[in-house]
């Protein structure tokens, strides 16, 4: 690979759909196997090697209602040097690293990467540089389906079902709890 793109992890959602399955904390600081939530995915993040950016609450907390696209504008924005963007949400703790390498190096021949398990599309999704000023126009809860609907799209498939498993519910987190410990004991 030459030039890396930069992951964006997306650590500042409400977590709206996690409470309301019965949980009492944000899903992000939920103990998973001894370690936070978002502590797995950034394990997974520094494992691969790519530069990243985190984007947290309070870097979002000056808009009326923030959402996903403008957490994704947030973090475009907080890295203009970047060589393209692997936008990852803070919610997939059995993200693979060498899924988010795939996505990286199939970002040096494709505009718009997106992985998929078992037919489902997962993530990080990639965007080379050339999305970098529609992205920054995101706003909203709808992310980057826009700008993903204007590219003809890589679709990659990947032996990783961290990339589609996020932690958006309780049953969701139980799940993955028990994806975690059965890989522990292979």
């Amino acid at each position: 690979m030459t030039a890396l793109p930069t992951i964006i992890v997306l650590a500042a959602g409400k977590g709206e759909r996690f409470k309301a399955s019965g949980a009492s904390q944000d899903k992000l600081d939920v103990m998973l196997c001894g370690q936070r939530v978002r502590d797995h995915v950034l394990a997974a993040v520094r494992s691969s090697g790519l530069p990243f950016h985190v984007v947290e609450r309070e870097h979002t907390s000056h808009l009326k209602n923030p959402g996903m696209g403008d957490s994704i504008a947030c973090g475009v924005a907080a890295t203009p040097d970047a060589h393209g963007w692997l936008i990852l949400p803070a919610d997939l703790p059995l993200i693979q690293p060498q899924t988010l390498l795939a996505v990286a190096e199939a970002l040096q021949q494709h505009v718009v990467v997106v992985p998929r398990y078992a037919g489902q599309q997962g993530h990080p999704v990639g965007f080379a540089p050339s999305c970098r000023e529609a992205l920054l126009q995101l706003t909203g809860d709808q992310g980057a389906r826009a700008v993903v609907a204007q590219h003809t799209v890589c679709r990659l498939d990947v032996d990783d079902e961290g990339c589609v498993l996020d932690v958006d519910t309780v049953d969701a987190l139980a799940l993955a709890q028990t994806r975690m410990q059965k890989s522990h004991a292979n």
